[in-house]
């Protein structure tokens, strides 16, 4: 079975004979054809396959798991933190959330040496997100700081992480914001919403989706059946069955004419038409035509 990479033209970059491959990240690209192992943009094995799973790289290791226990690789393969969690997640600004056993105990992290950072202690735990993490102690969440001291009160159902410098928080069955103090800053009025990304966030009233600055003015009336983040300046749209792009002022770019549309990356989007994919560009023109069963973002 084949795995193919392609280049910006469209014209297959790697071809060799994978179960199994992934984006790449840092460099490296994750592929099963045994084990699972790393190959670089020449398409040579630089990590032999000799692992059960394997992930993405991410902040220079990647979570590997070799029976049923996680650690952690450098880009060489070495392993740098023996597998011995029987939970982990990627590293995220330079801590990783870990559990001793898979299925049962609490949560903690750990730093790039292994050493336990943040005693395991709560009941559920995110990974880090601009200098904080969500943390779950009894039936209530809240947020730390790397030394895992509690910042805000535990007074949140079920609260998201942080982006731009806010992060949703629903209270009943309204969605507002907060800050990095706790404060509300944009109450809770909305049926859903979405993170802020490039200083605009999603928002839904009466089924519709909208967009709203962090303020939480209205910049885009709600009228989209789906609503995608922006990334690069464009976000994907659904109307009337069709997906497209618009602009920052709600302005339509690239008029929906899709069956599906990702994130802009690298200046180009996939799409898919029917049931193959491609890449657009900015404009909205095909850039690679669709033709692919499936495809991934250009890293």
């Amino acid at each position: 079975m084949s795995k193919p990479y392609i280049d910006k033209t469209g014209k297959v970059a790697i071809n060799l004979p994978f179960y199994d491959a992934s984006d790449f990240q840092e460099g490296l690209a994750r592929i099963r054809f045994r084990g699972w192992g790393y190959i670089d943009k020449t398409g040579q094995t630089v990590i032999n396959q000799q692992f059960d799973e394997a992930w993405g790289f991410q902040e220079g290791l990647a979570r590997i798991k070799l029976g049923r226990k996680y650690g952690y690789i450098d880009s060489t393969g070495q392993i740098v933190i023996k597998p011995q969690f029987g939970e982990a997640e990627d590293f995220q600004e330079g801590l990783a959330r870990i559990r001793i056993h898979a299925e049962y105990g609490e949560h903690g992290y750990i730093d790039k040496t292994g050493k336990m950072a943040i005693e395991p202690q709560f009941g559920e735990a995110w990974s880090f997100q601009e200098g904080l993490a969500r943390i779950r102690l009894g039936d209530k969440c809240g947020y730390i700081d790397k030394t895992g001291k509690t910042i805000t009160k535990l007074q949140f159902d079920r609260p998201w992480n942080f982006q731009e410098g806010l992060a949703i928080i629903r209270i009943r069955d309204k969605y507002g914001y907060i800050d990095k103090t706790g404060q509300m800053v944009i109450e809770p009025q909305f049926d859903a919403a979405g993170d802020f990304q490039e200083g605009l966030a999603w928002i839904e009233l009466a089924g519709k989706l909208g967009r709203i600055d962090k303020s939480g003015k209205i910049v885009s009336e709600p009228q989209f059946g789906e609503a995608e983040g922006f990334q690069e300046e464009l976000a994907g749209i659904r109307l009337h069955g069709k997906y497209g792009y618009i602009d920052k002022t709600g302005k339509i770019v690239s008029e929906p004419r899709f069956d599906k549309a990702e994130d802009f990356q690298e200046g180009l989007a996939r799409i898919r038409l029917g049931n193959k994919w491609g890449y657009i560009d900015r404009t909205g023109k095909i850039a690679i035509k669709p033709q692919f069963d499936e495809a991934g973002f250009f890293n």
